[in-house]
């Protein structure tokens, strides 16, 4: 379980992600250059990263290392690897 501190913090730094990406819409509506929308997306994918790596951190954290605990590990394990595999596509 998240915080109410964690949930506003990740929230905060979705809405920057959602600014950001509007920006990028308005950039290609006033044909901008190419390199700046690209250096634009990468930092919005560099902000999306971090904030699923901070879920993958609260997952391990908190349901897998639980289910570890109460003796379903192996499923919850699994279900990480899936997880990490496509998060790190």
């Amino acid at each position: 379980m998240r915080s109410e501190e964690e949930k506003k913090e990740l929230i905060q730094r979705l809405r920057r992600v959602e600014g950001q990406v509007r920006g990028i819409q308005r950039m290609i509506e006033d044909d901008r250059y190419c390199v700046d929308v690209l250096v634009q997306l990468s930092a919005i994918n560099a902000a999306l990263k971090k904030v699923g790596y901070h879920l993958l951190e609260d997952h391990t954290r908190g349901c897998v290392s639980h289910a570890v605990a109460n003796g379903d590990g192996d499923e919850a394990i699994n279900e990480l690897m899936k997880v990490i595999q496509q998060f790190s596509k």
